[in-house]
């Protein structure tokens, strides 16, 4: 066993740099490039046969889904070359790796010693394989049996003084029916404290467009983008967050459509896409993705939209025939108010404060004044700001100028990051008690369901700090990367009598404990899933809103690994023994009973069995904007947004730094070190920095640097980055996440959603 060190937990990312090398930007995204680090990562991680095999299953029917995002298969024929991009091929090779996280690893390594490991080198450690527990003072992990894993949780629940000093996190990641019982067994227990992954990255988007549209969720299909006029991407990076999506987006090219892209950096996969299933692109060069680009300063996007409505409604007013004056009629309210508001402000100021260039405006604003059929795509660049859902409302406000949404070819596009956050939400996993589904537990269960609101992430966060919250369960997730203020969300979790993670592989989270800490291992998504010689499989929800089967191939990478509906079913168990009337572990085992409990609560699953056994393909969830039906929202109409811009109030040191990924990254997950798109290769800790700002700040390129934020009286740090010139507006800078996210304060999130503001904080740089 190796001594400690004297070694301190380590809470925020290793500050070792790692040996930076620039080359120019790519121009491009995918092609050969993009085949060869895909299979260089499946087979380094899986060997050749095992990689080639379990590829051939992903997003296939009757195969399992990617355990990366969440865009949608096609529903008619699926490619048999691969249903999946390069990052889906990485987030595999994460997942089905032949390595090994055993109890000897754990005896070797103390969790101090860990703690000081990069994110990328606790991840590529390998898989979980045993149930492990960290004791009260101790320095090392070790092997508990499940039964009395179990038995910790129910009795660190039971000496709770409320159910309400429970947390429950939820990562998208878990099946529709993990996520069901999951909620089943929070709310049988006494809370609403479901906090969810949903609440750091696209809550935004579902309060704005519940408010203005009647769903929290987009309106679109797969199908809708390729028959697109316009598709406008704001504030999304597809060619690495969402490859696939690049594949639909040239399909929408090569049928005559537009695409209008509105971000601070211009990113390679909306320069140009060579599709490596399309032959002809390794001849042409590919296909040129963005028509027009308009080079947003970085949250300034609702001065750039009120531009382009001013300009369109100029053009209205001379031309005519560019809103659509009938579906405003008779599906809107409030288009008078936002009319109005329009006028208030002078075009040339909101053109300034965009920072985009009228010229590129102009070329926007033609190809909207003349379409109908218009998609507008966004991610987190929207979301994660004080102003996240005014954002995403003045998209709305757009498409209901042009009548966009409810037809085919039109609607909004909230493009989701894992895959399944959008399920986990649909099948109940929400710290706002929905009626429907609260009435339908107790109804079919016989439980009394609690009605106060819950914590969500944020909340609870600071519930932990304060002692308030005192139990800590996660089922999936990098609670610790993931969160905003890192220093602050250590402490909290550090606050706890027990903190649980339900995980597959080993992150920084295991590392920031509880005063009783344990790591349950569970199966992943390419894994056999089998109980007393039965083989089951579980649905997940894609970002457009379709259900359908997932089911593993893979024997599991121990056999001591539990799925996710088992471990939850022997909690609830351990916890309510004999004082329940649920059948814990029947429903744990039998996934059928699960998924008929979930038909004959939630709306739209009725035949749930049925419908998702029918040869893989599933079932598309009810969607009243889809069909532009608005009943349920005052007077029945979808609601017009009168919107603020954005304000900032930036000091003359100051600039506004956006969090982003690598293209070696998903979410907290690092796949490598290179972000081959942006020329950054072999290390992770860069921020990118207009020329023009480097040199007022006396800096070179690749000096070292630290930044620090300071709101109410507080100063965050993020020390040793590397300064790299790069193409990005004036005042403003970028850095990855979660290097970064230590700089993001606890208390400042987005207005009505409570995201955090991960994509605009404002920072001082200080040369090294």
């Amino acid at each position: 066993m190796k001594k400690d060190k004297n070694l301190t937990i380590q809470v925020n990312t290793s500050e070792e740099l790692t040996g930076i090398k620039l080359t120019k930007p790519a121009n491009y995204a995918a092609g050969v490039t993009g085949v060869k680090v895909a299979l260089d990562h499946a087979i380094g991680e899986m060997g050749a046969v095992r990689a080639f095999q379990t590829l051939a299953k992903m997003n296939q029917k009757g195969g399992f889904d990617c355990p990366g995002c969440a865009w949608p298969d096609p529903d008619d024929k699926r490619s048999v070359l691969g249903e999946y991009c390069e990052n889906g091929a990485k987030a595999l090779a994460e997942e089905a790796t032949l390595k090994k996280v055993t109890p000897d690893f754990f005896s070797q390594y103390s969790v101090a010693e860990m703690s000081h490991w990069s994110d990328y080198k606790i991840g590529r450690s390998g898989r979980l394989t045993h149930p492990m527990i960290l004791r009260p003072n101790a320095t090392h992990y070790e092997k508990i049996d499940w039964s009395e894993a179990y038995e910790v949780i129910a009795q660190h629940l039971k000496a709770l003084s409320s159910p309400n000093e429970g947390v429950f996190y939820t990562s998208g990641r878990s099946s529709n029916e993990a996520a069901f019982l999951y909620g089943l067994f929070v709310r049988a227990f006494g809370t609403n404290n479901l906090p969810d992954c949903s609440n750091m990255c696209h809550e935004s988007s579902g309060v704005a467009l519940s408010q203005t549209l009647g769903i929290g969720k987009g309106s679109v299909t797969l199908d809708d983008l390729h028959k697109a006029e316009v598709v406008m991407v704001i504030g999304q990076n597809p060619g690495t967050n969402h490859p696939r999506m690049l594949s639909a987006l040239q399909k929408c090219k090569l049928n005559g459509g537009k695409v209008i892209t509105v971000n601070p950096l211009a990113e390679a996969g909306l320069k140009k896409f060579k599709n490596p299933q399309r032959a002809e692109d390794f001849f042409t060069g590919g296909t040129a993705i963005t028509d027009s680009f308009l080079q947003v300063k970085v949250n300034q996007d609702v001065p750039l939209l009120k531009a382009i409505m001013k300009k369109l409604y100029a053009l209205e007013q001379s031309q005519g025939n560019v809103f659509d004056h009938d579906f405003i009629k008779n599906k809107t309210q409030g288009y008078e108010a936002v009319i109005a508001d329009l006028e208030k402000y002078e075009l040339q100021e909101l053109i300034t404060q965009s920072g985009v260039t009228e010229t590129a405006i102009d070329e926007a604003v033609e190809m909207l004044a003349s379409s109908k059929k218009i998609i507008i795509c966004w991610a987190m660049g929207l979301t994660q700001h004080k102003n996240g859902v005014a954002n995403i409302k003045e998209c709305v406000n757009l498409l209901l100028l042009k009548g966009s949404i409810g037809i085919e070819g039109g609607g909004t596009c909230p493009v989701r990051g894992h895959s399944n956050v959008q399920g986990d939400r649909t099948v109940g996993i929400n710290h706002l008690p929905s009626k429907a589904i609260s009435e339908g537990m107790e109804r079919e269960f016989g439980l009394k369901c609690p009605t106060d609101h819950g914590l969500d992430v944020v909340h609870c966060i600071q519930a932990m700090h304060e002692g308030k919250a005192k139990v800590f369960v996660a089922l999936g997730g990098n609670f610790v990367s993931a969160a905003s203020d890192t220093e602050y969300t250590a402490r909290a979790l550090q606050n706890c009598d027990l903190t649980v993670s339900v995980s597959t592989k080993l992150n920084r989270t295991h590392f920031i404990t509880g005063k009783t800490s344990l790591i349950l291992p569970t199966l992943g998504r390419s894994e056999l899933d089998q109980k007393d010689g039965n083989e089951r499989f579980v649905t997940v929800e894609n970002s457009m809103g379709k259900v359908h089967s997932s089911q593993g191939k893979l024997s599991p990478a121990s056999p001591h690994l539990m799925s996710e509906p088992d471990i939850i079913a022997h909690i609830a168990a351990a916890y309510f023994k004999n004082d329940t009337t649920i059948n814990w572990l029947g429903l744990g085992q039998n996934y059928d009973s699960i998924r008929d409990k979930m038909a004959a609560i939630l709306s739209g699953f009725k035949d749930y069995n049925k419908k998702v056994k029918e040869d893989g393909g599933g079932f598309y969830l009810p969607n009243n904007a889809r069909i532009g039906d608005f009943s349920k929202l005052p007077n029945g109409r979808a609601q017009f947004s009168v919107c603020e811009l954005p304000k900032h109030s930036l000091a003359k040191d100051e600039f506004l730094l956006t969090t982003i990924r690598s293209h070696d990254q998903f979410n907290t997950t690092i796949y490598g070190l290179d972000d081959r798109y942006r020329g950054v290769y072999n290390e992770r800790r860069v921020v990118f920095i207009n020329p023009k700002d480097m040199k007022k700040l006396g800096l070179e390129k690749l000096d070292l640097i630290n930044l620090t934020s300071e709101y109410d009286g507080i100063t965050r740090k993020a020390n040793t980055f590397h300064a790299v010139p790069y193409d990005i507006p004036r005042g403003d800078i970028a850095a990855y996440f979660p290097e970064a996210n230590s700089l993001v304060p606890i208390n400042h999130f987005a207005e009505h959603s409570y995201t955090p503001i991960s994509k605009s904080i404002k920072v001082r740089i200080f040369k090294k």
